[in-house]
């Protein structure tokens, strides 16, 4: 592999997993009764702390799901309270790469609904709790 190739390679990767992270924040903190709006700022302050602040303005996070694929996009002042039982599909971005699921909210924590068994995954810490969210794909 040249040099050129494992340099964007490894731009990827870093891109990959900080957006696993932003992803993994936004899971650990949609829970029942957390506010929507607190949600999306604990998120932002995640791409912030990864090192790409500003990426977030440039593709919708997302939010509650239901009949519509987002019921509507959450926002820094949404004020809708976290439901156990709601269905949310957040996909946070980072030029390049993205990362998605939707998940059932339950008190025990989110419960990933479309998983794809045989997906590489990384394993990201927020808090005390781990979350294994979805990373590139090599096909060799």
């Amino acid at each position: 592999m040249g040099d050129v190739r494992r340099s964007i390679l490894r731009q990827y990767c870093r891109k990959a997993e900080a957006v696993a992270q932003v992803d993994a924040t936004f899971l650990a903190a949609t829970r029942p009764v957390q506010v929507l709006g607190q949600v999306f700022r604990r998120a932002t302050a995640a791409y912030a702390e990864t090192g790409f602040a500003d990426e977030w303005q440039w593709h919708h996070q997302s939010g509650p799901a239901g009949y519509e694929p987002r019921e509507y996009i959450a926002a820094s002042e949404s004020q809708d309270v976290v439901q156990a039982g709601q269905v949310s599909a957040w996909n946070p971005s980072i030029a390049g790469t993205k990362s998605e699921d939707t998940i059932l909210v339950t008190a025990a924590g989110p419960e990933v609904l479309t998983a794809i068994d045989g997906w590489p995954l990384l394993s990201e810490a927020v808090g005390n709790a781990e979350y294994a969210r979805p990373t590139i794909l090599e096909v060799l």
